[in-house]
């Protein structure tokens, strides 16, 4: 039974935005407050809509500008109650079969003014991702010498701990127990380091690299793998809510699904268009909106299919196959906090990021 749980309503206002507030901006409270909706009010707390963060992802597919107001984006028509509402009838309210995806429920008064937020929690927080993860370890960290020298990328520590062992700990506090760990510079490093995985209350198989494989080639080397498999690579510092992606790849019934992150290009120069000779249209300085690859995989155990055994393939190439095979490749839409720690600068912003408590 899903249960209900009563927010503070002296706590409300972290809930509450104006309409008018940039996505961008709405993406930073619902990280930094890790809430999952946000009540658009106008003055007197007088309920427009919500916004939540499918609704934001939604727009990212849709190549909606993050600097657009959040109100274009938001359900203008939302569920509500009345804030007399009794425990018993919100329960039967949003666990009904009718509107069974009901996770959040504003109280209004008379006016429409918000006064409370009830919200479900436990229903799959509750529950282990039924998944194995699979962490790439074994990169050179080539732009990252001299720290590399003597130790591999993957456990380089962010504050006192590793990078790959606050990776493991996210993961493990979703529920995933078992953990393929591809290796191939300074593997003894990293075995001496995580063992088989006990000491962190999980179990961990190795997977030896010879040669180096690529970014999707040492998956090739998995024994048959029985659950669908969660991919990330040795040096990513995110917040990613990986029961979101999880539920996106079911609802989407696609063998590979790879998380996406907006970058946004700014051409430095006036962008001439032309036909033939004669120019038909400039743009002064245009940015140009992208889904870049965020290094993050949920896969099926089918896709291992198309990878080749001990040669060098990419994640690219895997995705390739996959689309010249007619089947389905979707995008995850991420709107955490994510680092790539591929150069120093990285490795310097990772600090300060973990000192700040931004992650």
């Amino acid at each position: 039974m899903m249960s209900v749980v009563y927010a503070a309503t002296n706590g409300l206002e972290q809930f509450v935005v104006e309409p008018k507030t940039p996505i961008s901006e709405a993406i930073s409270i619902l990280t930094r407050t890790e809430a999952d909706v946000l009540l658009l009010c106008e003055n007197d707390q007088q309920l427009v809509g919500t916004l939540s963060c499918d609704d934001i992802r939604q727009a990212i597919l849709e190549g909606v500008s993050l600097k657009e107001p959040c109100l274009r984006i938001a359900d203008l028509n939302p569920i509500t109650a009345s804030k007399s509402i009794s425990r018993r009838e919100a329960m039967h309210l949003m666990n009904g079969q009718e509107i069974s995806s009901v996770k959040y429920l504003p109280l209004v008064d008379e006016k429409g003014r918000v006064v409370n937020l009830l919200s479900q929690e436990g229903w799959l927080q509750k529950d282990a991702l039924p998944l194995s993860a699979v962490i790439m370890a074994g990169g050179f960290g080539s732009r990252l010498r001299p720290l590399t020298n003597d130790l591999p990328k993957p456990l380089l520590p962010i504050g006192d701990r590793p990078i790959m062992e606050l990776i493991i700990e996210q993961l493990r506090d979703v529920g995933i127990q078992q953990f393929y760990v591809t290796t191939h510079y300074l593997p003894e490093k990293i075995i001496n380091h995580f063992g088989n995985g006990r000491s962190f209350g999980i179990d961990i198989t190795y997977v030896s690299e010879d040669t180096p494989l690529g970014t999707a080639g040492a998956l090739g080397l998995l024994e048959n793998p029985n659950r669908p498999l969660l991919v990330i690579n040795g040096d990513i510092l995110t917040q990613l809510d990986f029961r979101a992606m999880w539920s996106f790849h079911r609802n989407h019934r696609a063998p590979l699904t790879v998380a996406v992150r907006p970058y946004e290009l700014q051409v430095p120069y006036g962008v001439m268009e032309s036909e033939g000779p004669y120019l038909r249209q400039i743009s002064e300085k245009p940015r140009l909106n992208f889904l870049v690859n965020a290094g993050i995989y949920l896969l099926e155990p089918s896709v291992l299919a198309y990878i080749p055994v001990g040669r060098r393939f990419d994640m690219t190439d895997l995705i390739q196959a996959l689309l010249d095979s007619s089947l389905r490749v979707a995008n995850f839409p991420m709107i955490e906090y994510w680092l790539d720690i591929g150069k120093y600068d990285d490795y310097q912003q990772a600090q300060k990021d973990f000192q700040n408590g931004n992650f």
